[in-house]
This record gives structure tokens, sequence and C-alpha cells, in this order.
């Protein structure tokens, strides 16, 4: 799923692309933990995306393409172009392929995602993100990989730091993660995985006595590598646009130096999240998200918890991303997604967030940063369930943005 958070003006031309149209469908019921029926959910699959938009307009008639068996891919691709004062000139192209991994269709929706970004002002982005379901939803395999170049804003650490305090930060990072969970019981599942980040090449605009990336240990480089922990429950049939259950992790990082890390920091994240449809009949969403992230005092600056550095960079609407950062972060968010068109083409969205971060001196979270706004939902994939996202969002101190996305925030 991709992101721009751009504080300023954008122009976003979107196309919109299906290869592959196979059907696979959101199930008519979803099961919660003890697999006992819960309401009934519309079938996605009976809907309208854009695909049949464009074939009506192109006076092609989508109804007599060949199916493909259901268990084969589904492709959805979405090229963007953006423009805003801290980037120049942005592209970008993001996809996700969804799939079965059994023709019976009896575990959860798998999927990867892909990313890449270039712009005008040297900001190169490619990400590649994976959740894949064994049969019977016995296993559960998570990756996510990066190669960026990225010039960014810095406010120093904690919750309070004002626009003045605005610096650029360059550099380049490479990302493998990768984890394998097992399963447990009904939805509960355990994992072990390795963790690497390599942060180089890092220069900072300004250098000084004032500044925390001074304070806090500035370096040209650092790397992480350690092995990770993991404890899950996730009852959601799609990830890509969850319309009830539940999902909660906690993650802990043990970072060390016979695996190549500068420090042997840790750290432990907890996420926890939970839909609910308020109107039967319909599949309307109330969606609420919590993460708490706490790291060791070795941690490196840029590895610390920071806004929009969770899993697919979407805490935070309403910030660019690293628009705060510190040693502990804690995140609250809901939002409501509603249909407007009756075939699900059109849908909606009003969210509220708020995060709070360790400052530096004392180490202890003070103050609090809200955000809010509205969003507009296109349904590019009704096999999949997949909508483009376009939301607006607003935070303290002038901040806003948009901010796009390929399938539901969270």
């Amino acid at each position: 799923m991709f992101k721009i958070k751009y504080p300023t003006f954008l122009f976003i031309c979107c196309c919109f692309f299906l290869v592959n149209n196979t059907c696979i469908a959101q199930h008519i019921t979803q099961k919660n933990g003890d697999n006992r029926s819960t309401k009934v959910v519309i079938d996605s699959s009976k809907q309208t995306d854009i695909y049949e938009v464009l074939s009506r307009a192109l006076k092609k008639d989508s109804t007599k393409k060949k199916m493909r068996p259901s268990h084969k891919l589904n492709f959805s691709v979405v090229p963007s172009f953006g423009y805003s004062l801290s980037t120049g000139l942005a592209g970008n192209v993001v996809a996700n392929v969804a799939f079965y991994t059994s023709k019976d269709h009896k575990e959860n929706l798998s999927f990867i995602n892909g990313e890449g970004v270039i712009d005008t002002k040297k900001q190169r982005i490619f990400i590649n993100r994976s959740e894949i379901w064994g049969a019977d939803n016995q296993y559960k395999f998570t990756t996510d990989i990066r190669f960026e170049r990225y010039p960014s804003d810095d406010y120093g650490l904690g919750t309070q730091s004002t626009n003045a305090d605005d610096r650029k930060l360059d550099y380049n990072y490479t990302r493998f993660y990768g984890t394998f969970l097992k399963k447990v019981s009904d939805s509960f599942y355990a994992g072990l995985g390795y963790n690497y980040d390599y942060h180089y090449n890092i220069k900072d605009s300004l250098s000084g006595n004032n500044r925390d990336f001074e304070k806090y240990g500035r370096s040209s480089y650092s790397v992480s590598s350690g092995g990770v922990a993991t404890l899950l429950f996730d009852n959601r049939v799609n990830a890509i646009n969850p319309l009830q259950g539940a999902y909660a992790s906690v993650i802990f990082r043990q970072n060390a130096a016979f695996l190549g890390s500068d420090a042997g920091w840790r750290s432990v994240l907890v996420d926890v999240r939970k839909y609910f449809r308020p109107i039967d009949g319909s599949n309307n969403v109330l969606a609420f998200w919590g993460m708490g992230w706490f790291s060791s005092s070795k941690t490196p600056y840029l590895d610390l918890p920071a806004t929009g550095q969770d899993t697919y960079n979407n805490a935070g609407r309403g910030y660019i991303q690293g628009r705060f950062r510190g040693r502990n972060m804690l995140y609250v968010e809901g939002e409501y997604r509603f249909g407007v068109t009756p075939n699900g083409l059109i849908g909606g969205v009003v969210f509220a967030n708020g995060q709070s971060f360790s400052n530096l001196t004392e180490n202890k979270l003070a103050g609090f940063a809200p955000a809010g706004g509205a969003g507009l939902r296109v349904k590019i994939n009704k096999h999949s369930n997949t909508n483009i996202c376009i939301d607006y969002g607003v935070g303290i101190r002038g901040s806003k943005g948009l901010f796009v996305n390929l399938g539901e925030v969270f």
C-alpha cells in the first residue's frame, strides 16, 4: 500500500488498471474465533468496480471474459503523480496481488504489495511487503523489504516540537523483515523472525548543540540486526479491507552484536485493531486502532518509533512521516467507513487519531497531537474488495495533507 504524505498542495492524477480479473470474493459470511457465524457480509464480487466502469465506457462486455479458476492471482495496479515543495514532482506506482493458497478458500486472503516512488528531488523508494496464509490458516509468513533514498523532515524528539525545529535529514535505507507464524489455536499464532535495518549516508542539514539529533548521538550510519518473537490473534478474513473481526499482535525485538547490530537495543510493539459492522445488511464499518511502541536507550535515532513508521506507514494521517519521534509512542485512531453508492463503487470515511511521544531529556510521554479528516473510497477491484483511498487530514500547528492508499489504512 502506498501513501503520499505532502503538507502542501498535491495534484494527483490516478489511472486504474486491472489485470487477470479473477473471482476472489470475500466470504458471504465471516466467522469469529469460535467458528460461530456472525452478520451476513455483502458479497463484494457482485458489486461494481472501476474495471467494469472502464469496460462500459470502452463498450466492452466484461461478462464475456473467460473467468479463471478462483485460486489464481488477482492484480490491482495504480499509477499516480504528485507535487509538493518538499519533494518536487513525484511519480508513484503501487500494486497488489491477492490470492488464496488453496482451491477451497478455507484460509484467509493472502496478498503481496509493491510500491515504487521517484521524484525530482532525488527521493527513491522501493517497497515490497507480503502476508501469505497457509492452508486452513495453519501458518502465516510475512515479509517487508525496502530500498530507499529518503530526504526527510526531522523535528527532533517528543510531541511538543514546533515547525521551527524542522531540519532536513537525508539518508539511504535498506530493510529486510521476515516472520514465520504457526497456528496455536483458533485465530492464535506464535512465531519467530528476523529484522534488519541499515541506515547509511545520513546527512543533517544543520548541526549544532541544540539539535536533538546531535544530543541523542549523531552518526553517519546505523545497523540494527536482531531476532523477533511474535504473538498474534487475527480472525479477519481479508486484511486488505476488513469488514469485522479483530487483530492483536505483540512483537518483541532483540538486536545483537553477533548478528551484526551496532548495539544490543530492544523494543516491544503492541498493535490492537477491532472492526464492527453496526448496521446489519450493510458493509459499513466502525474501526478502532491502538498501538504502543517502546524501545530501549541504545536504539538508533532513525529506528526510534515515529509518525508513520508502522509496517504500512499509515499511522498519523494529518502529519508527514516522521513528524514526531521518540523512544516511546502511544497511538489511537478511530474511523467510520460507509457506502455512498448502492453498487459499492463509491464510499467515504471520517477519521480521528492522536499520538504522544516521549521527549529527550526525561524520556516521558508528554503532549498529545490530534488529527482528523475525511476521505473518499473508490472500488478498484471488487473481487479482492480493494479500494483506492484518498483522505485529507488536518493536524495541529498548520499540519495538513492528502493521503493516498491502496487498500484500507488499517
